[in-house]
């Protein structure tokens, strides 16, 4: 089970960039490389996946357990050549001060060997120190080199590594220069998405250029040593795989899931886990399809729909189709970008357009974050969706989810209701989450199918039971 793990001294050390590169040149070899990325991030994961060619896997303290995250690993890990685990932020960073939630605590319990990426744009012989303090900071970490990102010329380069091989044991793996064209564009939420019209158009020559930079740069079949030097990760009766249900004979229901440059934001796992509920996702393009697909439920999750105001705005046959399909009591669940979507209109940067409109509340974009990071929230009993058994009707410190907008609701109309109380984050209004109209669940909370909060198969048995329950048409 060769593996390693890409991190950093803190973030916006070009991890991301350097990962992508790294996994298109190990593709090239011709290793099947299996990314993961730690947290809940979706946007370096679908950078990673076109990169791969297969699905990225998040690995997430706050929203799986450890038993859950080392069985994700493991299940996804199985025919792979390699996997490639990319950190977020730095090594050691964290909310809990112990450092339960870091990279280094998962790269350890995953036995990860680590590679860092060091920013060295204004340090030289000051490296040294930095990486000694990483190195001593945690013996159980196993730091097995170093990137020098950034570097600013061979004299710059040969400083640095003159300071390593003096006060260090640490090896340097490669250096990479200082390159704008090897910056991925970045906006209010981070970097482009590589499934947008802008993002995809550019996304595999960028991943061209960063794969022969890395290639160029980087001693590959050291990497590729290290990789293989890994121990496996301990599976115990703590850790270990849960397994997943076997796959229906056939599914029973059909479910039209938004796919296209506006909406983009979904877990691998998660769409995985519809068809072992029984469901078939229908993909449509919001911006192009004219049409919703026969469907027995919708499905609208994240996304930057405001950077797509005009294509969405110009398709309005598809927006009457959903909007008459919502009031007469489709089923739909919609995360964030897909509340917006079905909000009455969105402005952004000056430019209004409107919307699906079966949400009755208007959708501003503004500059600075309106909710951000991990969330706790807890049923208010208004959920449509049939509570799963084993998990009680709440969980006993609330249902972790994440959130991540720029976005705000206004105008929302008088007395709403509300599936979630926020425990812990901004939600739509500060204390609440998961606007329930009709048949209709829509909110700001972006969900991780898990154990703690198996949503999707939630969703599904609320879908089936709705279809059975539908009266059949008379003959004509």
């Amino acid at each position: 089970m060769a593996h390693l793990y890409i991190a950093a001294a803190h973030k916006s050390s070009g991890k991301t960039t350097f990962s992508i590169g790294l996994t298109a040149a190990l593709v090239e070899r011709g290793l099947a490389v299996q990314p993961f990325k730690k947290g809940p991030d979706y946007i370096d994961p679908l950078w990673l996946a076109r990169a791969a060619g297969r699905p990225c896997y998040n690995l997430d303290f706050f929203t799986q357990g450890h038993g859950e995250i080392i069985a994700t690993f493991a299940a996804h890990m199985d025919g792979a050549g390699i996997g490639l685990i990319e950190g977020n932020k730095g090594l050691y960073d964290g909310i809990d001060v112990e450092g339960s939630d870091s990279n280094a605590a998962l790269a350890t319990m995953l036995s990860a060997p680590v590679v860092l990426v060091i920013d060295t744009a204004g340090i030289t012989r000051g490296i040294a120190p930095l990486i000694r303090g990483y190195v001593d900071f945690d013996p159980q970490v196993n730091i097995r080199g170093v990137i020098l990102n950034k570097v600013g010329g061979a004299r710059h380069e040969s400083k640095l590594r003159a300071a390593l091989e003096h006060y260090t044991d640490t090896q340097v793996l490669g250096a990479i220069g200082r390159d704008a064209a090897l910056e991925i564009p970045e906006r209010h939420l981070g970097l482009v998405p590589a499934n947008e019209a802008s993002g995809s158009a550019a996304a595999d020559p960028m991943i061209a250029r960063l794969a022969t930079t890395v290639r160029q740069g980087v001693d590959l079949d050291r990497i590729v040593e290290i990789a293989r030097a890994a121990p496996p990760a301990v599976m115990n009766e703590t850790h270990g795989r849960t397994g997943h249900a076997p796959l229906p004979a056939k599914p029973d229901v059909r479910i039209a899931i938004a796919r296209d440059a506006a909406f983009g934001f979904y877990y691998p796992d998660d769409l995985e886990a519809f068809a072992r509920a029984g469901a078939e996702l229908v993909p449509f393009d919001t911006l192009r399809d004219k049409h919703l697909p026969e469907a027995d439920g919708l499905f609208i999750g994240g996304g930057f729909p405001e950077t797509q105001l005009e294509a969405l705005a110009a398709n309005k046959g598809l927006m009457m189709e959903i909007q008459a399909a919502l009031a007469a009591g489709l089923p739909a669940y919609a995360e964030c970008g897909g509340l917006m979507y079905l909000s009455r209109s969105i402005s952004w940067r000056g430019q209004r357009c409107d919307t699906v409109g079966a949400v009755a509340a208007d959708t501003v974009v503004g500059e600075r974050p309106q909710g951000r990071g991990y969330m706790l929230i807890e049923e208010s009993g208004n959920n449509p969706w049939p509570r799963a058994a084993h998990i009680g009707a709440n969980n006993a410190s609330g249902t972790p989810v994440h959130e991540f907008h720029y976005a705000r609701l206004q105008n929302l109309a008088e007395k709403p209701v509300f599936a979630y109380r926020v425990i812990r984050g901004t939600g739509i209004d500060g204390e609440h989450d998961g606007l329930v109209v009709n048949n209709l669940l829509a909110g700001f909370a972006h969900h991780r199918n898990t154990a703690a909060n198996p949503w999707v198969e939630r969703f599904v048995a609320f879908v089936r039971n709705h279809k059975s329950n539908r009266p059949i048409p008379a003959a004509e």
